[in-house]
């Protein structure tokens, strides 16, 4: 298995509606920035590329099948190899560990993956249709089953198990929408407080509309390399910007489709086959989980997605994460609910399950140097979506891993300020970060491990 450098990325604006363009249009907006930031034209890029992988989510959007082959015809890669990717929100992370396989293998040295989603050209109510059909259509669709109730439905249980309040998930509301006021491609950049996060209009309590992301327009594409891939750019002119970011950790899960179809487990199951190795280190931990256990807890339940622990342990072993929290320096993670970003939090192991709310509200996971507007009682440990995660920056469903892909290599190669124009979302001296994409209720997961190479 060989190096794989993501070495450049572009994203387009992320709006409500894009008229202005194509979904071709906005791919190649998304691509030529990232041809741009590498100093080479089309044709020298469009010689060297080996491949791509495509990303988008539904075909009901775009109403096009094959919509794929489109945007390779529109960028000039015929008659390059491709294949599309889908596994609904977290296709773009699909689709960025594709590409990574494609050139850890050797298939190809230079690889670009690219996603796109256009909700915009049907009506609200009818694009949340599309989104419940990866639902199952034959249990949960026909009782009326549309994310936000899911969603509703697991925050309610995470709320009985743990104490978590619906004030700890507006301070998510609140970081990442001040966190995307500062991103110039969000679509949502507005400074909220807790009130104004609660009072907004309920959709299934406790999630109002501002704990809730919204259907975008948009694109990302990133290029991956081989140190091959980097001898061929470089040779060709490309000023490849520095430092190199590694991929160093690849992982993955799945669950089942209907949440009640998932096994519990036992403590001693749990700490055997999920705990992480660092839970499964501390005295302090085990008698935490086994209190919980001897409570009524049981694992994944409807308030954990076993599948993102499965995916962030399987990459922390790859990447030799021990310790995620203090071992990242960010993490861009799917937060299509603010009850999702706490969930996650417990998953990735930044907290203990249960530790979820209070984690959101302690300041642990806002970045250093920002008035949020709230008393925060501790200081940054780990910045979690930097960028405005869905719920601010947005979520064209094929776009968005492949988003987080670009702002983690942008945050690694420390170049915020170059692509914001603004610095107040660099993490400093940013070594090593986490990306997290999600689909369903946690039926598919991944989590990609980039590291800056000095």
């Amino acid at each position: 298995m060989r190096p794989v450098y993501a070495i450049s990325g572009g994203v387009s604006k992320f709006a409500k509606a894009r008229p202005d363009k194509t979904f071709q249009a906005v791919v190649k907006e998304a691509y030529d920035y990232a041809i741009a930031d590498i100093g080479l034209e089309h044709p020298k890029f469009t010689e060297l590329v080996d491949g791509s992988v495509a990303s988008y989510f539904s075909d009901h959007f775009a109403r096009q099948l094959m919509a794929g082959i489109m945007v390779q015809d529109y960028l000039g890669l015929i008659p390059k190899p491709s294949h599309r990717v889908e596994g609904g929100g977290a296709t773009g992370g699909l689709c960025f560990q594709e590409a990574w396989k494609s050139v850890a293998s050797g298939h190809m040295d230079i690889a670009l993956a690219y996603g796109f989603e256009q909700m915009s050209h049907v009506e609200t109510w009818k694009g949340n249709e599309f989104i419940a059909l990866a639902s199952d259509v034959s249990f949960d669709y026909p009782v009326g089953g549309f994310y936000s109730g899911y969603y509703a439905m697991m925050v309610t249980r995470h709320m009985k198990e743990f104490g978590t309040t619906p004030e700890q998930l507006a301070h998510v509301s609140v970081k990442n929408h001040m966190n995307a006021y500062y991103n110039p491609y969000s679509q949502k950049r507005r400074k909220l407080t807790i009130e104004d996060v609660r009072n907004a209009p309920m959709v299934a309590w406790p999630l109002t509309r501002l704990d809730i992301c919204v259907m975008s327009d948009g694109a990302a594409a990133t290029i991956l390399v081989s140190e091959e891939g980097l001898e061929k750019l470089i040779k060709a002119g490309a000023q490849i910007p520095q430092p190199l970011v590694k991929i160093t950790g690849i992982g993955r899960g799945t669950d089942a489709m209907r949440m009640s179809d998932r096994p519990h487990v036992d403590y001693d199951t749990f700490m055997r086959d999920y705990a992480t190795p660092q839970e499964r280190d501390s005295d302090d931990t085990r008698a935490y989980y086994k209190a919980l256990w001897d409570h009524g807890t049981r694992y994944p339940g409807v308030h954990s997605f076993r599948a993102g622990r499965t995916a962030g342990n399987m990459a922390y072993k790859m990447a030799g994460v021990y310790d995620p929290l203090n071992e990242l320096d960010f993490v861009e993670l799917h937060d299509a609910y603010t009850s999702s970003e706490i969930q996650t939090y417990e998953d990735m192991g930044l907290c203990r399950y249960g530790e979820g709310g209070p984690f959101a509200a302690s300041g642990k996971a806002f970045m250093p140097g920002v008035d949020y507007g709230l008393d925060l009682k501790e200081e940054s440990a780990c910045p979690v979506n930097p960028s405005g995660g869905l719920i601010a920056c947005g979520h064209p469903v094929g776009a968005t891993g492949l988003m987080q892909a670009v702002f983690a290599i942008w945050q690694l190669q420390g170049s915020i300020n170059k692509h914001f124009g603004d610095d107040t979302l660099q993490v400093k001296d940013a070594k090593r970060g986490a990306i997290h994409s999600h689909a369903g209720t946690g039926t598919y997961v991944t989590v990609t491990i980039l590291e800056r190479e000095d």
